[in-house]
């Protein structure tokens, strides 16, 4: 697949899903823009792959103003935003946490209602412009399954409600609208039926989604849980 020219925004790229995800639009051609709350960490990621790296903690407004500022000053559109970034906590019972890591956990889904608000300007100047949601199972109703602290689930289901009412209200504009809700899943594996699923599997279900022809509006992707 040849993404030659598209300039992508990546949060959490710095590691793990996130690097995987500005490596392979990368690989393929696109400018990469990657945040990460670690900014040496973006800016390693960034060097190895020809990309960018910013700061960019997405529980602190003043961080995501500041990140998208830094992006409108160095490119006139945004191709595709993907949203990566989110705090993970585990814990069965709501005890479990202290307060403040459930408050930072809650305040990342703020700071993705405000990236998206500030970057739909340079998505706006697109022509061909994809928001790729990277959620969760745990924002699926009913979902149970995961070991996620309740606060997690809940801001999962709040970019769940973010990303389903902008597909509906962003559609006339041509913008589309892509979440992924996979479930726990790992970063290495066989890739086999038997076998949990792949950060490689989920990166590949991104990259198919951006590069369909623009009439195919691929909303979301729901996985099968081993």
């Amino acid at each position: 697949m040849n993404l030659e020219g598209l300039r992508v925004a990546i949060t959490g790229g710095a590691r793990d899903t996130g690097r995987l995800l500005a490596e392979a639009f990368a690989e393929r051609g696109a400018s990469v823009f990657l945040s990460a709350r670690d900014r040496a960490a973006a800016d390693r990621v960034a060097g190895a792959i020809g990309g960018e790296g910013f700061h960019c903690d997405l529980a602190q407004p003043d961080s995501v103003r500041a990140f998208a500022a830094a992006l409108a000053a160095r490119t006139d559109r945004i191709d595709v935003l993907v949203h990566n970034g989110a705090a993970y906590i585990e814990g069965a019972d709501l005890g479990d946490v202290a307060d403040d890591r459930i408050e930072d956990v809650l305040a990342g889904s703020t700071g993705t209602v405000l990236l998206t608000k500030h970057l739909l300007p340079l998505l706006r100047a697109s022509r061909r412009p994809d928001i790729v949601n990277m959620i969760s199972a745990c924002g699926e109703v009913g979902h149970h399954r995961s070991g996620a602290h309740p606060a997690f689930y809940a801001a999962k289901h709040a970019h769940a409600g973010l990303a389903d009412i902008l597909s509906h209200r962003l559609r006339a504009e041509g913008i589309r609208v892509i979440s992924l809700f996979p479930p726990d899943f790992v970063q290495d594996g066989p890739r086999q039926a038997g076998s949990d699923l792949t950060a490689s599997s989920v990166v590949d279900c991104v990259l198919f989604a951006v590069g369909q022809p623009r009439d195919c509006f691929i909303r979301e992707f729901h996985f099968e849980q081993v």
